[in-house]
């Protein structure tokens, strides 16, 4: 697709304003169908439109459904691919690279083939397993580095995808500027609290284990596992899920970040995460249908090339060419899912929709 197209018009969707020619539909008996209030006095949807709005871009400017956010999603995907797929890509290959890079080095200079046994192996070769192994561990530490700024960049595109505005990557990459240091802090911080609970928790098991009789570690375990699931699932919709949008489209601090996304979240909770746990599901399967057989070969091939000495090396590159393949789908599409839920909260509790028609050059008739 050229990178000079841009969003369809609104006239060519449905929900936005009617083409010239068009005529309204014919009255429907009144005992079947009651028209629904026109929502202005230029034009009345037809059955069926219910909910027509201004639709500049990639969604309609009203409160989203289900289908609207994920239709929304996969429309940004496909008119801004280098700024999202694109981004994603990028990240992946050359954190994957390092393990790649790392273990073709080992491989000249060692024996790392699969037929040795532990005992035959050299203080060298043991050493190189390990920094294969280390290697691959710290590309992934880098992607996830890296895709914490993508999803900032995937922020900015979705945002100019409401208004109708078409993201490139080096665009995308120049609205992240004054935030990437915020955006590392706000992830860095909501990390350390997630672990400060799960220790707290691991904490209070020790103790119980060692100060309790069994009846009592018995049911502390009932009671305590399923109120810290909770806990958890609550932190992620309510502190974890919505502040690096907000971030980075408001601009503002780690700490008030962190604040918007707990406004947001309020009295819709239930919303919320169904649509995220959904998101998860849906980035998992997708993903996981994509690396597989990436995987399966990183698993099966090295076995059966284990007498060559780039039995590892064939295996690392199967497994990086897995994460970059699933990293290409799931990145984008949790962070735009994301971002349009964000979106979609402050259009409901703030009429966030109205100045985005503004900012699309929209008029209320």
């Amino acid at each position: 697709m050229s990178g000079n197209e841009s969003y369809p018009p609104p006239g060519s969707e449905p929900g936005g304003p009617p083409p010239p020619g068009w005529a309204p539909a014919p009255a429907v008996a009144p005992q079947t169908w009651a028209p629904p209030p026109a929502p202005g006095p230029s034009w009345a949807p037809q059955p069926g439109m219910l909910g027509a709005a201004h639709k500049p871009g990639a969604l309609p400017l009203r409160p989203l459904a289900l289908g609207d956010i994920y239709d929304a999603a996969f429309k940004i995907i496909r008119f801004n691919p280098k700024a999202t797929v694109g981004s994603a890509v990028l990240v992946a290959v050359v954190a994957m690279a390092i393990p790649v890079v790392v273990t073709a080095l080992l491989t000249v200079l060692l024996d790392l083939s699969l037929d040795q046994s532990g005992d035959d192996l050299s203080t060298a070769e043991q050493l190189g397993y390990a920094g294969s192994g280390a290697s691959l561990v710290l590309g992934s530490l880098l992607q996830s580095i890296g895709l914490i700024l993508v999803t900032g960049m995937i922020a900015h595109v979705a945002a100019a995808a409401a208004i109708g505005r078409r993201l490139s990557l080096g665009e995308a990459w120049t609205a992240t500027r004054g935030s990437r240091w915020r955006l590392v802090g706000l992830t860095l911080l909501l990390a350390l609290m997630l672990i400060a609970i799960v220790l707290v928790y691991v904490v209070a098991w020790v103790l119980v284990i060692a100060l309790l009789p069994t009846w009592a570690v018995v049911v502390f375990g009932i009671v305590s596992v399923p109120a810290v699931a909770v806990l958890l699932v609550w932190f992620w919709i309510r502190v974890y899920y919505l502040p690096v949008p907000a971030l980075m489209i408001e601009r503002i601090g780690v700490t008030a970040a962190i604040g918007r996304g707990f406004r947001l979240t309020r009295k819709q909770f239930w919303r919320t995460f169904g649509i995220a746990l959904l998101t998860f599901v849906v980035g998992a399967v997708a993903g996981g249908m994509l690396s597989a057989p990436f995987s399966i070969a990183a698993q099966i091939v090295p076995l059966a090339l284990e007498s060559s000495r780039y039995a590892v090396l064939i295996g690392v590159v199967l497994a990086a060419v897995g994460t970059v393949v699933q990293t290409a789908f799931v990145a984008p599409f949790t962070a735009a899912v994301t971002t349009l839920q964000y979106l979609d909260q402050r259009m409901r509790k703030e009429a966030y929709d109205v100045e985005l028609m503004a900012q699309a050059g929209i008029t209320a008739s």
